[in-house]
């Protein structure tokens, strides 16, 4: 008899999983940049097939709209679903304070092992290898001007803005058509455009091109680069650009403008940053 009155059983505890987890991280987008992240998708299924793949989103805005889960809850839930290893591959381009602060929430688990992904533009070697794939999209130098678009920062003391620097110092070391402006922060657009103002560019440029360095171009191509107010377009034309142009692509019937998130090649890349990542994993 059990004196306390209660029935005495063992509990189950559920099945630790042998294979890791995959986050795949995003800023995330409400528009029909969302494509890319699907077709992004579909790569790192078919080449974890037996891995579970979680996504998970930074930006707050995003998050409120869809109701996608941040880092923070993408890692609870694996946890929860008593996973012990966890691979982060973030879709970022260059390694900021965003960055870093991903790496302090991937702390947050002890119970755990999460380890981090490197953004696409991490190393200088993986700049000069996203520059030999972009490259394919420039204009010649007799035919115009290519204008690549980066995302920027509010931060003066953000550590993404030396690698902005001296990724500027490298297209103009190596291209003579190639400029480089941030939606925010330093190469701020306002600054090339006085520059190209100065430079009388709509003489010597019959075109331009402006060519996304963001994984999804979404909102900020439709209404910052190519709105019909208040955007680079408009400021272009205020200073003699006619011809203005920013790539698109078509998906299914549907056009696009072309953020990274499109070229096969720096997919490419970014699963290579994902395997080696899920290689070390085996040593840790």
């Amino acid at each position: 008899m059990n004196p306390s009155g209660y029935i005495s059983r063992k509990v189950r505890q559920p099945k630790l999983h042998k294979k890791s987890a995959i986050v795949i991280l995003s800023f995330g987008t409400t528009t029909r940049g969302a494509a890319a992240l699907e077709l992004f998708e579909e790569k790192v299924a078919g080449e974890y097939p037996e891995h579970h793949i979680f996504w998970a989103y930074t930006s707050a805005i995003i998050r409120k709209k869809t109701g996608k889960p941040s880092l923070h809850e993408a890692l609870a839930q694996a946890e929860a679903e008593n996973f012990r290893k966890v691979i982060v591959q973030p879709l970022h381009v260059f390694p900021g304070t965003e960055y870093q602060q991903i790496e302090e929430t991937c702390q947050f688990f002890p119970g755990m092992r999460v380890l981090l992904g490197e953004t696409l533009m991490h190393r200088w070697r993986y700049i000069e290898e996203t520059m030999k794939i972009v490259e394919q999209e420039f204009l010649p130098a007799k035919e115009g001007l290519n204008l690549l678009v980066l995302h920027g920062t509010p931060l003066a003391a953000d550590p993404v803005n030396i690698v902005y620097l001296g990724l500027d110092r490298f297209l103009t070391d190596h291209y003579e058509n190639v400029r480089i402006a941030t939606i925010e922060g330093i190469l701020g657009f306002p600054g090339i455009k006085k520059a190209l103002q100065r430079q009388q560019g709509a003489k010597r440029w019959p075109r331009i091109r402006l060519i996304p360095l963001l994984f999804l171009a979404g909102i900020h191509a439709e209404e910052d680069l190519m709105g019909e107010e208040e955007s680079w377009t408009s400021d272009l034309r205020e200073i003699g650009f006619t011809n203005i142009e920013c790539l698109t692509i078509t998906q299914n019937g549907e056009k696009y403008f072309k953020g990274l998130g499109y070229y096969p090649e720096i997919v490419e890349l970014y699963l290579q940053r994902l395997k080696r990542i899920m290689h070390l994993s085996e040593f840790y």
